[in-house]
């Protein structure tokens, strides 16, 4: 299971050579809760459950994944060996302060593309080895993943475009070797581009910095030859600007900045009787 590797990798992290406090300190059973502080979109109770697993604690969450907690929340409380609670802390903190910090940003983005039919998604730009992890969180917040790695999609990028001399022959060599599944999706940095992978017979189209009059100029394309297409817009779409595609016809939105640009909110662990 990935979520336990995880966590033993995250708590081997922070361990080290071992726990300097435990060499010290007697060990009895103690109780501690996990408080919000500020609001947001809870993420990472499932792997901080499995941590909680590996330390042998007893977690009893108020919360799930998924859901939105605002200041003064209790979270979750938690029983187990005072040794193993502080042992825990930091561990258990940041994977929820890192989820949530991407699913509340997230869900902030689906709430601007309420009513408007876009799909908000997000992309390969995740620090490495937390791909699974961010990319979890994300859909914790209401969004909705693109490709995992290059083994689930055939995206060709500019520099990819660089080397392919001939793009219908290139997708349809492509086509007799890549899984029957799997879609060819293009970048496309203008509408003629666009257009030439369209006829090109890509599946997907990804209109990468082009502004919102071009995209719905490739839309409107895509519907008058009755076509599948999906249209992707992409490159610098932000919370303040995303409004600006609602009525381009574009079937999804993908934003790097639902990870890189998530802040962490305020969530605290507290021994019962320092509450």
């Amino acid at each position: 299971m990935f979520e336990k590797e995880f966590a033993k990798e995250v708590l081997k992290e922070d361990i080290g050579r071992g726990d300097l406090f435990e060499r010290v300190a007697s060990a009895g059973m103690a109780e501690a809760v996990i408080k919000a502080k500020s609001e947001g979109v809870l993420a990472g109770v499932k792997y901080a459950s499995a941590l909680g697993e590996i330390v042998d604690l007893d977690i009893k969450w108020h919360l799930n994944d998924s859901d939105r907690f605002k200041s003064g929340d209790e979270i979750a409380r938690i029983r187990g060996d005072s040794i193993s609670i502080l042992k825990a802390e930091r561990s258990l903190l940041n994977i929820l302060l890192h989820a949530s910090s991407i699913a509340t940003n997230t869900a902030m983005f689906v709430e601007k593309l309420k009513g408007s039919g876009i799909k908000i998604l997000d992309t390969r730009k995740t620090r490495p080895l937390l791909r699974e992890f961010e990319k979890y969180a994300v859909l914790c917040g209401g969004g909705v993943n693109h490709r995992m790695g290059l083994d689930d999609c055939l995206m060709l990028k500019d520099t990819h475009l660089k080397i392919i001399k001939d793009l219908k022959t290139f997708i349809k060599e492509a086509r007799k070797k890549i899984p029957f599944t799997a879609k060819i999706e293009v970048e496309c940095e203008s509408v003629e581009a666009a257009i030439e992978a369209i006829e090109a017979g890509a599946d997907i189209i990804m209109c990468d910095n082009m502004e919102p009059s071009s995209v719905k100029e490739v839309c409107e394309y895509r519907s008058r030859r009755n076509l599948s297409v999906l249209i992707e817009a992409s490159g610098n779409v932000t919370l303040e600007n995303i409004e600006r595609f609602f009525d381009t016809g574009v079937d999804a939105i993908s934003s790097g900045s639902l990870v890189h640009q998530a802040r962490w909110p305020d969530i605290s662990m507290k021994m019962v009787g320092d509450v």
